[in-house]
């Protein structure tokens, strides 16, 4: 007799087991048919986001920077305010300015979008009679 409730323990757990297990895989199933909104396999996450090139300023004079169209050239205004910078742009149909803002505690740095292939100089400079920064004037190149 012992013997007998032996098995039934041990038929027992390995019910439990097997419901577990079902309930495991049930769980599994229903949740792979929810949409999750997941990017098809082989595309990027984000869809197609191009990194930022970042520059000093004080780098920028006499250069030439290559772009891609829809990139953007961040420019780092160092101890300078960002707010500080204007540009002139030879052709804007190439490239488009940001000026540099403060909004609240968040500062964006001056910047220029790359909009057309092409090639366009440009000229950065400083908007403040009391800042004393060398105007930067370089090539950009957008591909």
């Amino acid at each position: 007799m012992l013997e007998n409730r032996g098995i039934r323990c041990e038929d027992g757990l390995m019910k439990k087991k097997l419901v577990a297990a079902l309930g495991a895989v049930a769980i599994a199933l229903s949740l792979s048919a929810c949409d999750t909104g997941a990017q098809p396999a082989g595309e990027p996450i984000g869809g197609d986001v191009i990194a930022p090139v970042t520059q000093n300023l004080a780098d920028l004079d006499s250069t030439t920077v290559e772009l891609k169209v829809g990139q953007v050239l961040n420019i780092n205004t160092g101890d300078v305010p960002v707010e500080a910078f204007e540009a002139e742009v030879a052709d804007p149909a190439v490239v488009e300015f940001a000026p540099g803002r403060t909004e609240a505690s968040a500062e964006f740095n001056p910047g220029f979008t790359g909009t057309a292939t092409g090639t366009t100089e440009v000229t950065v400079s400083s908007t403040l009679s009391s800042v004393q920064v060398a105007p930067a004037t370089f090539t950009i190149t957008v591909k």
